[in-house]
């Protein structure tokens, strides 16, 4: 990875322009991010070896350290108080600069150090986003307090608090105010605060490294059943691009010990991701990471997303600041929670329900807590959050289409011109686990949302513009392995007209060539790609049928999602059941048999004869 983008680069090594689509940043930014992305990756092998140089990395980007950092260069980089971007570039250089400091900068003449603090110093004062930004101006200035330069412990402090206000429980931080719950929370939130804590000093307090190893510790916990038996990662949230960078915190409890998982599950972890990506062809034949995630596929890419954008993968790769013989690298790799059986999973925090099964080592998330928003927004479903379901080995499509209303995993009211509503800004009601059966509740407002009013920059949130008000809805799944009982309820009928219908759709399954489709009988179907099985089935109140899209997935050319609609409007107070499955191929169990008394009391009776009840919440008469 390191030796393939040297040919992209310019001759002092400042500049790296990779091929790719630009950034909303501009090419300057994103010939930085390349170098100081890729620049970390280095300080990372380095730290490793101990110094150990035998491709000469240490002079090579101590070449475009001067060139950058010098305003006199034509190959001089965009400084943080210029561009934001820079901002977050700076840290991967700080972080690297800490990480190789005997082996770079304390070989560097003074001249050369006295730019380069310059240029980082540009952060003091700065303002950050009260995100996962707060860190890089954290990681920045401490560095630069560390030798000798100018730095503000007011900047610290603050950021510091804003990381702590961000805090939501049970080892999971939001990225923001909104319910952001994310690959941030591993690769930023709980990483920077840990490699920080190493090269704080006084800085940091014991009592904070004490919470943030054992906030850390209880969230690998949960991280670990969110790996495919496969190796994949859960396919959600912003920024997928950076594909292996999910194996970060994972290494960091290695480095740390801030863990209570073995380290061969630990580098089983990180292996299984590495090794996933490697076998579809990330890097590509040219050893570049490009806009994609297996391969090249630029529609992943948010509005801050450049051509260098995915070396954050090397985070990924943490684990090579560890000698050889750390535990880590010397035991035996252990099975993850999907490879060594079925499991169930209630997280409380993100709303999410997940489910590992041993036979496909697929893990699916039923999600009725994230959508990047707060409860009440009016904004579109975010595809990467809002939807009711995500997986190791799916991903919702993602077009223009998708941007404008739900494709998948919904439940919604489809107009007459065929607009789906969104139920973005929803309230969690219940999330749990209990007998081997997960339950989740939530509640929407539907709306509509003209999303094509509002020229906007995608940032992975929903987005806006004009809305109509709809119903409503409250949303229950009950869920055991592959099989999940998906509850409807309309408990208004606001904003309901005659030519409106209840569509509840399943999950996107992908293939070279168009999905096969069975239909059992007019009431479900099922969708088969090329690894995975959709599936729904509906009372006699549906019909289903079958959403096709080309082009829509970077998992294959072609996407078939299964859906069900009502013949006319959804009647308030009725209960409407669907079963909705996906898993590796043959789904042809039994389906649970449910039934709704006085009161929405369901019983679902499971095909081995077990049974699970749930009450229904009363419908709400206040607005949220």
């Amino acid at each position: 990875m390191l030796l393939a983008v040297r040919p992209y680069a310019s001759s002092d090594h400042a500049r790296i322009d990779l091929p790719g689509p630009p950034s909303a940043h501009g090419r300057d930014s994103d010939a930085l991010e390349a170098y100081a992305r890729s620049f970390l990756l280095a300080a990372i092998r380095l730290r490793g070896e101990a110094g150990c140089d035998p491709l000469g990395l240490a002079d090579w980007y101590a070449d475009g350290l001067r060139a950058g950092t010098d305003p006199g260069s034509p190959t001089a980089w965009p400084r943080p108080d210029e561009v934001g971007q820079a901002k977050v570039e700076a840290c991967s250089i700080a972080l690297g600069l800490h990480l190789t400091r005997p082996w770079l900068w304390d070989r560097l003449a003074d001249a050369d150090r006295d730019r380069i603090a310059a240029w980082l110093g540009t952060v003091v004062g700065q303002h950050y986003p009260p995100i996962n930004w707060v860190w890089f101006q954290i990681v920045v200035e401490t560095f630069l307090r560390s030798v000798g330069a100018p730095w503000s412990r007011a900047d610290i402090d603050e950021g510091v608090a804003v990381h702590e206000s961000l805090y939501r429980g049970a080892g999971w931080y939001s990225d923001g105010t909104e319910r952001a719950y994310d690959h941030y929370v591993g690769w930023a939130l709980h990483v920077f605060p840990l490699l920080w804590a190493d090269m704080a000093g006084d800085l940091c307090s014991d009592a904070l490294r004490g919470a943030w190893r054992e906030r850390l510790s209880v969230f690998l916990d949960d991280a670990a059943r969110l790996v495919g038996g496969d190796g994949s990662p859960l396919l959600q949230g912003r920024s997928l691009t950076y594909r292996f960078a999910a194996a970060a915190p994972f290494w960091v409890g290695a480095l740390t010990g801030a863990t209570r998982l073995p380290p061969g599950l630990l580098r089983r972890a990180c292996s299984g991701m590495l090794r996933h990506f490697g076998r579809h062809g990330a890097p590509d034949e040219r050893g570049l990471l490009t806009q994609g995630w297996h391969r090249e596929w630029p529609a992943i890419a948010q509005a801050y997303t450049g051509p260098g954008s995915p070396y954050w993968a090397a985070k990924g790769m943490l684990g090579l600041a560890l000698p050889a013989g750390h535990p880590v690298w010397t035991a035996v790799e252990q099975p993850l929670p999907v490879e060594r059986g079925d499991f169930v999973r209630a997280l409380a925090v993100p709303g999410w329900l997940a489910s590992g099964t041993r036979a496909d080592g697929l893990v699916r998330v039923l999600n009725h807590g994230t959508d990047h928003s707060t409860p009440g927004d009016q904004r579109a479903d975010a595809p990467l959050y809002a939807r009711l379901g995500y997986s190791t080995g799916t991903l919702p499509p993602l077009s223009a289409a998708a941007a404008s209303y739900p494709l998948d995993n919904a439940v919604t009211i489809v107009d007459g011109s065929g607009r789906a509503a969104h139920r973005n800004g929803f309230r969690l009601l219940d999330c749990r686990a209990a007998g081997g059966v997960l339950t989740g509740v939530s509640r929407a407002e539907l709306h509509w949302v003209d999303t094509g009013a509002v020229a906007e920059p995608d940032h992975g949130s929903g987005r806006t513009g004009p809305v109509r008000p709809g119903p409503s809805v409250t949303i229950a799944s009950v869920a055991r392995g592959p099989v999940e009982v998906r509850l409807a309820r309309l408990d208004t009928t606001d904003g309901l007209a005659d030519d409106m219908v209840l569509e509840i759709s399943g999950w996107p399954v992908t293939g070279a060539t168009p999905p096969a489709v069975t239909t059992g009988d007019p009431h479900g179907c099922t969708v088969s790609g090329d690894s995975l099985t959709s599936a729904v089935t509906g009372s006699p109140a549906f019909t289903a049928t079958v959403r096709r899209l080309t082009g829509a997935s970077p998992l294959g050319e072609h996407v078939a999602i299964p859906l069900l609609r009502t013949a006319g409007p959804p009647e308030a107070g009725v209960v409407h059941i669907c079963v909705v499955r996906l898993g590796g191929a043959g789904l042809e169990d039994p389906a649970p048999t449910v039934t709704v008394a006085t009161g929405d009391v369901v019983s679902v009776t499971w095909p081995d004869g077990r049974s699970t009840v749930l009450t229904l919440p009363a419908p709400s008469g206040t607005k949220f």
